[in-house]
């Protein structure tokens, strides 16, 4: 009896008892070695990736659940994609638990890291740049997850994306922090996706830095519910290198922070300087649509006490000149196209402006631009539901 009992147990928790390391070092065939190790690995398993630059021409891929790849650090292991073949993702993840860590990726011919559909996800300390720089042909993405249940990126570093550094998309419980976005067209991107904290983040040099929005016609939407807050949102003055068709080929140079189509959003703590454009920018969607379960317009955006130091000197805007000099020289913090109906409220220290669009898709034609007297702040954020949950916490340690 107690034979079968110990067998029972055994098996119920294989996993973490049977679970093995795989060790990869440098040398002939490591990237063979380490896609066989991704392949053959099982749940609980970790992939150890020892210090050293890899070459590598094809994708890798992670298909098994419970797995841990680990480096030594993201400037001491290296996955260079340079070489790679083809336009796909330097990794594809598609199954859940699994973290990533302590390790880098640099020019994979498109998005740097993408898991699908993988749950309680955790990319930590990774690093993901196109080291050429900004340029048009470098990968949409660095750190890629969608259609995922709690997802948390922590301590990543990610330059260079032709779309966004950091984006998750379509998602639920979700917390982005203590990272690094540079030289991005989008620093960091939420869309349509709930429950997201973007908290202690550095975004600079992109073309805008921290974007919260909801597109139509895509199999998640309704995307709300997200704090973003304690971010240095500074020097966002990099020209839009995005290709052309992208929907972030239309985010104008020195946008700090946009929320667009999305309900619930706080934006507080925030530390902004130097976004030419903008420091705050809350939008409705700018194009057709043809969506009916689409909302377009902002709802319930609150923007607490942030700390603006100089933003809207430079807007790229028509009629900018006489914007300035309306203004005196540099617009307010807060900017409002002016479209929705209980779509922003603001703390009385910050000062805004009103496009004064006409209509959704309009565009600029015939706005009106004000000053703008906004409704007191009122938060309606669920806090007790955003960010990614504690069990993911504890991994970390």
């Amino acid at each position: 009896m107690k034979t079968l009992t110990f067998a029972a147990v055994l098996l119920a928790s294989a996993s973490p008892l049977l679970a093995e390391t795989h060790t990869i070092a440098p040398g002939d065939d490591a990237a063979e070695r380490l896609q066989e190790a991704l392949i053959m690995a099982e749940p609980g398993d970790e992939i150890v990736i020892g210090a050293g630059r890899y070459t590598l021409t094809d994708g890798l891929s992670l298909d098994v659940d419970n797995v841990t790849v680990r480096g030594e650090g993201m400037d001491a292991t290296i996955l260079d994609f340079s070489g790679q073949q083809g336009a796909g993702e330097g990794l594809l993840v598609t199954s859940d638990n699994v973290t990533l860590r302590d390790f880098a990726m640099e020019n994979t011919a498109g998005d740097g890291i993408k898991s699908k559909g993988a749950d309680n996800i955790i990319y930590h300390r990774i690093r993901v740049a196109w080291t050429g720089g900004p340029d048009p042909e470098n990968g949409a993405y660095g750190i890629y997850p969608v259609e995922s249940t709690n997802v948390l990126v922590d301590g990543a570093q990610v330059s260079g994306a032709s779309d966004a550094g950091i984006y998750v998309g379509q998602s639920d419980r979700i917390t982005v922090r203590n990272s690094l976005a540079e030289s991005n067209v989008a620093g960091i991107e939420i869309e349509n996706s709930r429950n997201a904290v973007v908290e202690n983040n550095m975004v600079t040099r992109n073309t805008g830095g921290i974007l919260i929005f909801d597109l139509p016609n895509l199999p998640v939407m309704g995307g709300g519910n997200v704090l973003v807050r304690r971010n240095l949102v500074v020097d966002n003055d990099t020209p839009n290198f995005a290709p052309p068709g992208n929907i972030v080929a239309g985010v104008r140079r020195g946008t700090g922070i946009m929320v667009m189509a999305n309900d619930a959003v706080t934006v507080e703590g925030n530390v902004l300087d130097n976004n030419p454009t903008a420091g705050i920018m809350v939008i409705a969607y700018p194009q057709p649509y043809d969506d009916k379960t689409y909302n377009p317009y902002p709802r319930r955006v609150a923007i607490g006490e942030n700390f603006d130091n100089r933003s809207g000197y430079e807007p790229q805007f028509e009629g900018a000149d006489m914007l300035l000099a309306a203004f005196g020289g540099q617009l307010p913090t807060v900017m409002w196209d002016g479209l929705g109906e209980n779509a922003i409220t603001v703390v009385p220290s910050l000062q805004g402006w009103n496009v004064g669009v006409t209509g959704q898709g309009v565009g600029l034609e015939g706005a009106s631009p004000s000053p703008a007297t906004f409704a007191a702040f009122a938060d309606a954020l669920d806090r007790s539901q955003v960010g990614a949950t504690a069990d993911l916490e504890a991994r970390l340690k």
